[in-house]
């Protein structure tokens, strides 16, 4: 970047949610940090969400290193084909991850995001923008509500039921990547061409929050923290702060009934991109 757009400061933050190594990833360049999210499983594999996060994140990290102005959607299309072709993948039959990039290069910053795994940003003049793919969740809700209704009426959370747990994964693995379905990170190139994209100039903003939906439910559906304002605001004095702030609010719904989900606790990963001083960050956050 320019001298006026001098390197993003970088704080990451991430915590298992289970008793288990966590599926989620944080990868960084010298220009670039890649937050993946892999999908959990109801069969236990060692091919499993986090291991496809791990393999992608990787080369995408690679790629980004070796050519740190390459097309994102490019990078990734050509990640998912490596991958693939490496480990023999199938469609329809593989571990999947969303994947978010952040990237600052000349004077812009780049995003794309594929799956649940937002992108928050504050403007130097306060504004929130956001970057996010709620094709999944339109996806779960216009053709799984049956299972996801069966799953929530016998209580508990849907790894409890293994075999609506299994239906309901499956029913989401023959709408990937398809037309009138959802786009993810599996063994299909082009769903690289159908992630969400979007470009700023560098120079807007004060500060990047690029996460996964287990940082991300603690807004959007806990509403704790209330704002993604208020979210910052933690995330400034560390993520980890928001972090263990979501999870301390599903501490107080151990039975998922106040907020249905499919574990009590997500794994969680966030990183913060400070383009700007974290007291100008606070000032505009309080």
């Amino acid at each position: 970047m320019s001298a006026t757009n001098p390197r993003p400061e970088v704080v990451t933050a991430e915590r298992p949610g289970r008793n288990r190594p966590t599926e989620d990833r944080i990868f960084t360049t010298s220009n670039a940090v890649i937050v993946l999210d892999g999908a959990s499983q109801p069969q236990a594999s060692t091919r499993d969400g986090g291991w496809l996060a791990e393999q992608v994140g990787r080369h995408l990290q690679q790629l980004l290193t070796e050519h740190p102005d390459a097309d994102l959607a490019d990078a990734l299309a050509e990640t998912i084909q490596h991958v693939r072709d490496l480990h023999g993948l199938r469609p329809y039959a593989s571990p999947s991850t969303t994947v978010s990039i952040v990237r600052w290069c000349g004077n812009d910053i780049d995003v794309l995001v594929l799956g649940d795994s937002p992108v928050v940003l504050l403007t130097r003049t306060g504004e929130i923008h956001q970057v996010r793919d709620e094709r999944l969740a339109q996806v779960a809700l216009d053709q799984h509500m049956d299972l996801h209704r069966a799953i929530r009426q016998r209580g508990g959370f849907g790894f409890h039921h293994a075999a609506e747990w299994a239906a309901l994964v499956d029913a989401q693995r023959r709408a990937r990547n398809s037309a009138g379905g959802y786009w993810i990170v599996e063994a299909e190139p082009e769903a690289a061409r159908h992630a969400v994209r979007a470009t700023w100039p560098a120079s807007d903003f004060a500060v990047v929050l690029t996460m996964t939906d287990g940082v991300s439910d603690g807004i959007d559906k806990y509403r704790t923290p209330a704002t993604w304002r208020a979210a910052i605001a933690l995330a400034n004095q560390h993520p980890a702060r928001l972090v263990e702030t979501v999870h301390e609010a599903e501490e107080d719904d151990m039975d998922g009934r106040r907020w249905p989900r499919n574990k009590l606790h997500d794994d969680k990963a966030v990183a913060l991109l400070r383009l700007t001083t974290a007291a100008h960050i606070a000032a505009l956050t309080t």
